[in-house]
């Protein structure tokens, strides 16, 4: 299955997700990471990033690359939020985070990070049919998002954020009475645009996202930070919030670090925060508030999925597969069993990932082979892959470079029978890299022909989950899969010659 990665610059932390994603199925997490950076405290007192806020991440930004290379990834995005967009040291920043991520770093305005923030709800909690709003307060801004039908309908994106608003209003410990009645002026000046337009009440739910309301909701409910996931679609309501506001603001730090929910970094920025999320809940005719834990990251997740990110480079382009095609045809392969291998094969492809950690683009040669696999039979039945080899490897393919002929031709050559060794003179041929490759996409194509041994399309579709002990394909199909099962049972021995692992197949309705 597809594994994407996200990461979310923000003004007081930094984030990282890893999931995997197929497409009718809960999105599986593989990796999260959350450090406070605190980029915002040097941006909005001094216009610029840092030197030591920006060593710091980038130190954050090295170990989340580790984390990304090692999960094998079909894409990643990395995107920098409100503090960045109004750092004058941009171009600085830009170029030392990129090179630490390893991803491209982008700043993003305001309405494509309310944008990001919408998917990643519907993703994690889906409201297909109501209207709701989200409201995200971060370190720099606070987006105010309206979602109808599952659909983003109207965002705004306004300068309140927590670490933002600490730096403007909350210098004083605790704040006082000219503080907070500043305060509040600014959020209502700044959220009044946005409540003219979007109108007040009217909504099904109204939903939170971020640290802060994951604060405020944890620290009603009695949830301690340390599992603040248990908040997750948990409640508060708008009365519970103003009180929550008032009794932080009458409080010391001190205070503040020891309520359960919020933790001692939080408390340094928790009133303003928390302050324009009761305000907005006021000011937008609503009750109550729940929490979700979702957010950019989520977004940017589902975003690369839905655009099949990195999957193109493990597929044939649109010439390479009618070149491909029309050599199988002219040979007299069964196009429809040709092509249902393909897919299979690209399917095990990305699914195996984590265990062959070949490069993106080695799948479209697999897919490549699964068209020619059986053009020998043109030649001769018996020995048919080894002819197979030879017209491939003395064919004129357009779209693909000698190189990339060559490895088809060994792929086609060992699709059945033996297994490379020190006796096939072609295989040695073959560089170092170009072997492994060869010997890791073997027991797929093996695989995946296997699994229309009857050339009757009987596989609808095939699942992977990786094991600790074993590597587990589910078949979905409401046919009779019994000769594919045997047969992919039969290939799963060279399976586990080379990846060491047992290889079962189960048949899924």
């Amino acid at each position: 299955m597809p594994r994407y990665a996200a990461i979310d610059i923000g003004s007081n932390s930094v984030r990282l997700a890893v999931a995997e994603v197929e497409v009718g199925r809960p999105v599986r997490t593989l990796a999260t990471e959350r450090e406070v950076t605190r980029l915002g405290t040097s941006v909005f007192s001094e216009g610029s990033v840092s030197k030591d806020a920006m060593d710091n991440l980038c130190r954050v930004l090295e170990r989340f690359r580790g984390i990304i290379e090692r999960h094998h990834v079909m894409g990643a995005r990395a995107v920098a939020t409100s503090a960045v967009r109004d750092a004058r040291n941009q171009d600085e920043f830009l170029r030392r985070v990129t090179l630490s991520a390893g991803v491209p770093v982008e700043i993003i305005s305001g309405i494509e990070e309310a944008r990001l923030i919408h998917a990643g709800v519907q993703a994690v909690w889906p409201h297909p049919e109501q209207r709701v709003l989200i409201i995200d307060i971060g370190g720099g801004s606070a987006e105010v998002i309206v979602g109808e039908n599952g659909r983003m309908k109207a965002a705004y994106s306004k300068p309140l954020g927590a670490v933002r608003l600490k730096q403007m209003f909350l210098e004083h410990d605790p704040p006082g009475l000219d503080d907070m009645d500043r305060l509040h002026g600014f959020i209502d000046e700044k959220i009044a645009p946005a409540l003219k337009k979007i109108g007040v009440g009217g909504f099904d739910r109204v939903i939170a996202t971020s640290s802060t309301a994951a604060a405020v909701i944890c620290a009603v409910n009695g949830i301690d930070r340390k599992t603040r996931e248990l908040g997750d679609r948990k409640r508060a309501t708008t009365a519970q919030v103003d009180r929550l506001v008032a009794d932080l603001a009458a409080e010391k730090i001190s205070a503040r670090r020891k309520r359960v929910g919020i933790g001692p970094r939080r408390a340094e920025i928790i009133i303003g925060g928390a302050a324009v999320l009761g305000r907005l809940l006021r000011e937008f005719g609503a009750k109550s508030v729940y929490y979700s834990l979702a957010g950019v990251r989520d977004g940017i997740i589902a975003d690369l999925a839905a655009r099949r990110v990195g999957a193109d480079l493990a597929r044939l382009d649109k010439e390479q597969r009618r070149i491909v095609e029309s050599m199988a045809r002219k040979f007299g392969v069964d196009v429809r069993h040709a092509r249902k291998t393909a897919e299979l094969a690209g399917t095990l492809f990305d699914g195996l990932k984590p265990l062959h950690a070949l490069p993106a683009d080695s799948g479209k040669l697999l897919e490549a082979a699964a068209y020619l696999v059986d053009i020998g039979h043109y030649v001769s039945d018996m020995g048919h892959h080894k002819h197979s080899q030879y017209l491939v490897a003395n064919a004129d393919l357009p779209a693909f470079t000698a190189e990339e002929r060559g490895i088809v031709a060994q792929l086609c050559r060992f699709h059945r029978k033996s297994m490379p060794s020190a006796r096939h003179v072609s295989f040695q041929a073959l560089s170092a890299i170009n072997q492994r490759l060869v010997l890791r996409l073997v027991p797929l194509l093996r695989l995946a022909d296997a699994l229309d041994r009857s050339h009757d399309q009987r596989v609808d579709a095939l699942a992977v989950e990786l094991q600790a002990s074993q590597v587990v394909i589910a078949l979905r199909s409401d046919a009779d899969t019994n000769l594919e099962l045997w047969a992919g049972e039969r290939a799963g021995e060279v399976f586990r010659q080379v990846y060491g692992l047992p290889l079962v197949l189960q048949t899924r309705k």
